[in-house]
């Protein structure tokens, strides 16, 4: 399968390796969390190496003119001749300018606002989006070119529209994070020419969004290593072993009940391994609130954090911190027995890049190391706790 890369090597890692002709990519987020700024940096690098023969870039902006466009272009320095850009929102008109142009890449930004003259409905609508949809996916294969359609997204979190809009599509991206903050993760949660589990790290600057070729570093750049509350968690994404920091924050409660709040981890999984601590370790942690946070905005899906989240959620209750050069790999199951996680090697490996010495991990871990870091392997979350911080110095 011929792929195009599209000048953004994080872009290129989530679709598996760049844009396959005649595909069509629904890319959908938060407003204001940089869709629009992302495929116009995507569309600039495309249409740069058209004198390549990749051909040009058409940008069809529904949501602004194409004066508004220009100064986003001119703002992020994307500026080139070889970028078509039109304000339309008629479908029919549309497909008349690929037709005409037959461009290698479009943009449709957004899908909501484009309307079918066919349909009495009004643009957004069910019907519309799906009859929108259906007419670019066709585009797309007949003419060879790659389709980008950006997406709303509701107050929920997920695509607006209706469901069938992304099984139309071959790729569907989520750009994740706060608005407020700089960092940027783009995840593919469907893709059927790649993987649907890697992530692409992007910082956001006033001259755009900027590759983070260095995620673990990124988020471990501001940690404090002293401070009780803090472990960091060795996890994969896709290909990609990535370091982050969990922290956890434990304080008395004078609520008839304790406050949980959890921000980037799995809110039940998040519970379970607090009753796990509570029923095998003893803490009374339905005496005190709990706040949890994976640091930098990215989500933590995978069990391998476990551990990470426990060791944070000890170390702030007891106010000890955790060994500050070392690193936690494993799943806690309800018995409170660590189990163990796939790719070890390459998540210690990455590690030991990182500078970290120790990791506390589940049995058997230390047959994958090369010798670069000291493994302590424990049976159960009570060894994994003593070993991180020295008994002598928690409470009781």
């Amino acid at each position: 399968m011929t792929r195009v890369p599209t000048g953004l090597a994080e872009m290129d890692r989530v679709l598996g390796g760049g844009i396959v002709p005649g595909s069509v990519v629904l890319i959908g987020g938060d407003p204001g969390i940089g869709k629009s700024t992302l495929l116009t940096q995507v569309a600039h690098c495309v249409a740069s190496g058209s004198d390549r023969g990749i051909g040009s870039v058409l940008y069809i902006g529904g949501e602004e003119s194409p004066s508004q466009i220009r100064m986003r272009c001119e703002r992020i320095g994307a500026l080139t001749d070889r970028l078509l850009v039109v304000g339309e929102t008629n479908l029919e008109a549309v497909l008349h300018y690929i037709r005409e142009l037959s461009p290698f890449l479009v943009v449709l930004d957004s899908v909501q606002t484009a309307y079918d003259p066919e349909l009495e409905s009004a643009p957004g609508t069910v019907s519309q989006v799906r009859s929108v949809g259906a007419a670019m996916a066709s585009a797309a294969r007949t003419q060879g070119a790659c389709v980008f359609l950006i997406g709303h997204v509701t107050k929920e979190g997920v695509l607006a529209g209706p469901r069938v809009l992304e099984h139309m599509v071959d790729t569907v991206l989520h750009i994740e994070g706060d608005r407020h903050q700089m960092y940027r993760i783009l995840r593919a949660v469907k893709n059927r020419f790649g993987p649907t589990d890697e992530l692409g790290l992007f910082e956001m600057h006033e001259s755009g969004l900027r590759e983070v070729a260095n995620p673990s570093a990124a988020f471990l750049a501001e940690r404090s290593s002293a401070a009780s509350g803090s472990a960091v968690a060795a996890t994969v994404e896709g290909t990609r072993p990535l370091l982050v920091e969990v922290q956890a924050l434990v304080t008395r409660s004078y609520l008839a009940s304790p406050r949980r709040v959890i921000n980037g981890l799995d809110f039940n999984r998040a519970n379970m391994i607090m009753a796990v601590l509570e029923k095998r370790l003893g803490l009374r942690l339905g005496e005190h609130d709990v706040f949890l946070n994976v640091a930098g905005g990215v989500r933590l899906i995978e069990p391998a954090a476990d551990l990470a989240v426990g060791l944070a959620i000890v170390s702030s209750h007891d106010d000890v911190p955790v060994h500050p050069q070392a690193v936690a790999v494993g799943e806690i199951g309800l018995g409170g027995e660590i189990r163990r996680v796939n790719l070890m090697d390459r998540r210690l490996r990455e590690a030991s890049r990182m500078g970290f010495d120790v990791a506390f991990t589940p049995r058997d871990a230390n047959k994958t190391s090369d010798g670069s870091m000291t493994v302590i392997p424990s049976r159960t979350v009570r060894d994994a706790v003593d070993a991180a911080m020295k008994p002598a110095q928690r409470k009781a």
